[in-house]
């Protein structure tokens, strides 16, 4: 996980999973950023492969946390899956034991389909890129 900035927006990159154990790393990144007073931040998750419940917390939390003082929150989920040469695998889902624990391996569109599926995704200001994502001018996907 990393942190830097890009046309004035804090970017929060995370690469891998979004679970029970790397989660507060990344609630810890978004406080770290609010308490240094930035308001505009990126959450870049092109390259989380696994989102599990504590992951969507995060999410959830962080889009408490800067509608709370006012600020923006941006997410990018690529929406295609491409080049993860899953496309069109129905083995790509794979289903918990309740539907706030919903896991989701394979292709690098996981995360958006577990906001989908769990009826959150409309929450969130979605772009395909980073690009997108801190142009100020640049419209987020829809839901």
């Amino acid at each position: 996980m990393t942190r830097a900035e890009q046309d004035g927006w804090a970017v929060v990159t995370v690469a891998g999973e979004m679970d029970l154990i790397s989660s507060p790393a990344v609630r810890q990144k978004v406080h770290d950023a609010v308490a240094e007073g930035r308001r505009s931040l990126v959450l870049d998750l092109a390259g989380v492969r696994f989102c599990d419940s504590s992951g969507v917390g995060v999410l959830i939390g962080a889009r408490r946390l800067m509608r709370s003082c006012a600020g923006r929150l941006r997410i990018v989920l690529p929406h295609d899956g491409a080049g993860s040469g899953s496309e069109g695998s129905a083995s790509s889902v794979t289903a918990a034991s309740s539907a706030s624990d919903v896991p989701v391996r394979g292709g690098e569109a996981h995360v958006n389909r577990v906001l989908a599926a769990l009826g959150v995704r409309r929450l969130f200001e979605v772009y395909p890129d980073l690009d997108a994502a801190t142009d100020d001018t640049a419209r987020p996907l829809s839901a």
